[in-house]
């Protein structure tokens, strides 16, 4: 559903008059920060007592902050919290955040703009509109005061939600707050600098954390109500293919078994405990459509991207200089291919959703990264108008994208809970579905040639992609003249200084479905190119770390390749049997580097001792929380290159779960060694960045210790493994 189809049925009042009615009330100031071209309407108060839109102060001084992104571990219900307590001068001890109503979101036009969470964007992108909120409430909360006391409010000071005038009279944000809802919110309103920060910039406990530790964390797997039946289901293990038919009566003598319902790619069974129904659900006869995806493996997917690099003519991501004459005049020219499989994001949570409907109601409780989505995708199954349509929002259990824009299990939720008005249904995927329903990140296959001349200088390159596009599924707008932008990163924006270039972009989309994994395609394509990089390096005799450096002067990246050199110690020698690699990446506004060591004991088990990982995101707002989103990437970057891949046969997902899809163990996490550097001056992501460097970095170590290049992910498919 578009933004416009939202917006157009959301009913406008007058703002002023919902925040009076609201402070007469309740004696709590509600107040938001419009940018321009954001509607400032918000539906009358008369039937709730408390509306609110991004702070709301209570009369015992707690200051509510709604948080429109989603907590996915990352710490953004702290971060973005700082950024408003910031400019609101409150006292941080009783700053309470709490997640912004998506039905208010739709019925007040858009009011906490946007609310997905992706893309390393949740501080990135609305830093600037919140600060203001919290900057225009403190103007309010002073205005109110000045005005009581009859003294000009640019005499008062605010510390710890505390008003103050030298006249001796003081008051708190709570005992004002009903008066300051009245009052027009200031548009014109000045941000502090980071110099002058007291709240941004630390690191004060995470609210997520406490609950996530003690276990009190009630995720949308906890939900539980009233009549609450359960449901199990499986979906086409073909993608594409249709049901053909099922024999219910098989199994609804079964024990707690209550219902079966299907639609044209699934059938789930409903039951008194998901046990039961997933029991029933794989004693379930079904039968599925047979369609020419069924001849479909990873072999054949390869061929298929291996047409892509051998055609003649493909779309033009980049070009500079004159690539031909340059390969022409090299002294010499290095050829390789790199491919890599596609990746689950085997979240620890499988997807899944409550639902409760009725004829003009509904209610979904779910792990979303985007609240939005989620109330478009149930209006759209149910019918049922956004602005009857409740989501409760809930921490998830990992998300990494899979809980972004692809809301299949709520919309299956949905589907069956309208087989069973008045009843809430909770879906459960099992660990399977999850395994074999994903959205997955897609193969790829890079041809890439680099010249020399005869000093060893690199003069040109020339990089050709086949994979598959997530964005033509999504945003199919976003693709000029074939070219997919999110799988050209790291080739078509590159910081080296070559002088000829050209990034060659060959779509192939086979029937598997793609979907954003966390730092995309700066999980592979960091890859081909550091480690390419590096070919080029040794191939003209010089030292990896010492090549890069000409062709990053005067980049943000050059001093994050410096620091990480620095700290690993490049310029001595390493311990015996100790090898190294360096590798270089931006991404999602951020710039970072990473440098490891490691050694190999019978020619086969990797011993990862050391990473060092630097990142610029310009700003910083919690850096424990950006020390533990480095030390995850890290983390997650060795779990890819090592182990995860999803492999097709017959037309479907091989893996089924963890046994053979093996992901990172504690035991054979390395020491991680995270280098903060923000310059300022501009704000970067943090959750995804410190991946990319990470693995190429990993694969030039691996080569410093065996002499064998390898070019394609995971290493397990080349007889290598991680120590314990």
């Amino acid at each position: 559903m578009t933004h416009n189809a939202i917006n157009a049925a959301i009913e406008n009042v007058s703002r002023r008059h919902f925040l009076v009615k609201s402070a007469a009330a309740t004696g709590a100031l509600s107040i938001g920060f419009q940018l321009p071209g954001i509607a400032g309407a918000a539906p009358a108060a008369d039937s709730a007592p408390e509306i609110t839109h991004w702070v709301v102060i209570e009369p015992d001084d707690t200051v509510v902050i709604r948080i429109a992104r989603s907590e996915l571990g990352q710490g953004s219900f702290t971060g973005l919290a700082q950024l408003v307590a910031e400019e609101l001068q409150c006292d941080w001890g009783k700053v309470r955040p709490e997640y912004a109503d998506v039905n208010m979101h739709i019925r007040r036009n858009r009011i906490f703009q946007s609310m997905s969470t992706g893309g390393s964007r949740s501080i990135r992108d609305s830093n600037e509109y919140i600060r203001k909120a919290g900057a225009a409430a403190r103007q309010m909360l002073v205005s109110a005061a000045a005005s009581q006391w009859g003294v000009p409010a640019s005499e008062c000071r605010v510390q710890d939600s505390v008003i103050s005038h030298p006249s001796g009279k003081s008051t708190t944000y709570g005992k004002v707050a009903g008066l300051a809802a009245t009052m027009d919110i200031p548009t014109d309103v000045a941000l502090k600098s980071p110099a002058q920060w007291k709240i941004a910039g630390t690191s004060p406990a995470r609210f997520d954390v406490p609950a996530k530790t003690n276990g009190s964390q009630i995720y949308a797997s906890d939900v539980r109500l009233p009549g609450m039946l359960y449901a199990s289901i499986v979906r086409s293990p073909v993608f594409g293919s249709t049901l053909k038919s099922y024999d219910e009566s098989r199994v609804l003598g079964m024990r707690g078994v209550k219902q079966v319902v299907a639609d044209e790619d699934w059938v789930a069974v409903v039951a008194d405990n998901w046990w039961r129904a997933n029991k029933a659900l794989l004693a379930l006869p079904v039968e599925w459509d047979e369609s020419e995806n069924d001849n479909v493996s990873s072999d054949s997917i390869m061929q298929f991207l291996r047409t892509g690099i051998d055609a003649t003519d493909v779309p033009v991501a980049r070009k500079d200089g004159d690539v031909d004459s340059a390969f022409a005049n090299a002294a010499k020219v290095v050829e390789a291919e790199y491919h890599s499989g596609f990746l689950n994001h085997a979240t620890m949570e499988p997807q899944n959703a409550v639902a409760l409907y009725t004829d003009d109601r509904l209610e979904v409780w779910c792990g979303t990264q985007n609240g939005e989505a989620t109330i478009a995708s149930a209006s759209e199954t149910s019918g049922i108008p956004l602005e009857n349509i409740i989501v409760h929002k809930m921490h998830a259990g990992g998300g990494f994208g899979r809980r972004g824009g692809h809301q299949d299990y709520t919309k299956q939720a949905v589907k069956i809970a309208m087989a069973m008005p008045g009843t809430p249904v909770r879906l459960q995927w099992s660990r399977e579905e999850d395994m074999r329903q994903g959205r997955y990140r897609p193969v790829s296959l890079v041809k890439l040639r680099g010249a020399l001349d005869k000093d060893g200088n690199w003069t040109a390159w020339q990089v050709r992609q086949a994979d598959q596009s997530i964005i033509i599924t999504v945003r199919p707008n976003m693709i000029e003249n074939g070219v997919d932008p999110i799988n050209t990163r790291s080739f078509a924006d590159n910081p080296y200084k070559v002088p000829n270039f050209v990034n060659e972009y060959a779509m192939r989309n086979p029937h598997v479905p793609p979907g954003f994994c966390r730092a995309v395609a700066h999980t592979n394509n960091p890859f081909y190119r550091e480690c390419f990089i590096d070919e080029l390096a040794h191939a003209a005799g010089k030292d990896p770390y010492e090549f890069r450096r000409p062709f990053l002067e005067g980049t943000k990246d050059l001093p994050l390749l410096d620091a990480v050199a620095r700290q690993i110690g490049w310029d001595k020698p390493a311990p015996k049997g100790v090898h190294r690699g360096i590798a270089v990446v931006d991404s999602y506004g951020s710039y970072t580097a990473a440098a490891v060591e490691l050694s190999v004991e019978n020619g086969t088990v990797i011993d990862v001792q050391r990473v060092v990982v630097a990142i610029d995101s310009g700003h910083v707002v919690h850096p424990d929380s950006v020390k533990g989103q480095m030390e995850g990437g890290v983390i997650w970057g060795l779990s890819f290159i090592m182990h995860e891949e999803i492999t097709i046969d017959n037309g479907r997902v091989v893996q089924g779960n963890f046994t053979d899809y093996p992901v990172l163990k504690l035991a054979q996490t390395p020491k991680i060694e995270p280098i903060i550097m923000p310059s300022g001056g501009f704000w970067g992501g943090v959750g995804e960045p410190p991946i990319g460097a990470v693995i190429p970095a990993i694969g030039n170590a691996l080569f410093a210790a065996t002499g064998k290049r390898i070019r394609s992910m995971p290493l397990k498919n080349h007889g290598f493994s991680y120590k314990t």
